[in-house]
């Protein structure tokens, strides 16, 4: 198999990337949008298709932040001048965090304040430094820098999208075995465990959506 590569879930690179012909044998993301792009387009083997974990959005805040925050009807506050999240248009983590904030009702009266970040990782980056006064992102990414930021509140089930990672066999590679084997291993308990441990939640469902 090809070596991993990471990155965000760009939808037009990664897409011209396999569409090209690229050496790619197994493609997973953070978006069912974009594999459902992939799908559309004849560009992965649908049968090999599986999701493999799940995740939650959480509102994140500085350490030390000044600002008393527990909700996210909080984010209204006068105090808060900038909320980082991913860009909405290229982030799938931006498009949750949208649709939590069109959920509660306070996207259209937010807009001024947002920041709009490349990846989830900036989002993370901005809170730490106190860039920003509060962020939306993913709760394993947190993980990530426990002691810099905090989490204020988990956003609930209902107020977006169910946060779903897919990943398949791209159509074309050399190494179908092998890539069939990579994603047993990843939706095997085995995988399901390393998972857990990097803060992430295994999908339970048998079937591919």
């Amino acid at each position: 198999m090809s070596p991993f590569a990471f990155g965000g879930s760009y939808a037009e690179a990664t897409e011209s990337l396999i569409e090209a012909g690229a050496p790619v044998d197994v493609f997973a993301s953070a978006s069912i949008r974009y594999m459902d792009g992939l799908e559309g387009m004849g560009l992965i083997k649908e049968d090999s298709r599986r999701n493999f974990a799940t995740n939650s959005i959480t509102l994140i805040v500085p350490p030390h932040s000044g600002i008393h925050i527990d909700s996210f009807q909080d984010l209204l506050k006068n105090e808060l001048k900038r909320i980082a999240i991913g860009n909405p248009g290229t982030v799938p983590a931006g498009r949750y965090a949208e649709e939590i904030l069109k959920h509660f009702k306070l996207w259209d009266k937010l807009k001024d304040r947002l920041v709009f970040a490349e990846n989830v990782r900036q989002v993370l980056d901005y809170v730490a430094r106190g860039e920003v006064d509060a962020g939306m992102v993913y709760a394993s990414d947190v993980r990530i820098r426990p002691a810099e930021v905090k989490v204020v509140v988990t956003a609930p089930d209902e107020s977006h999208k169910p946060v779903v990672y897919p990943m398949a066999v791209v159509k074309g590679t050399k190494n179908e075995v092998p890539a069939r084997e990579f994603i047993a291993l990843v939706i095997s308990d085995y995988g399901k465990d390393i998972l857990k441990k990097y803060g992430f939640e295994p999908f339970l469902r048998r079937n591919k959506r």
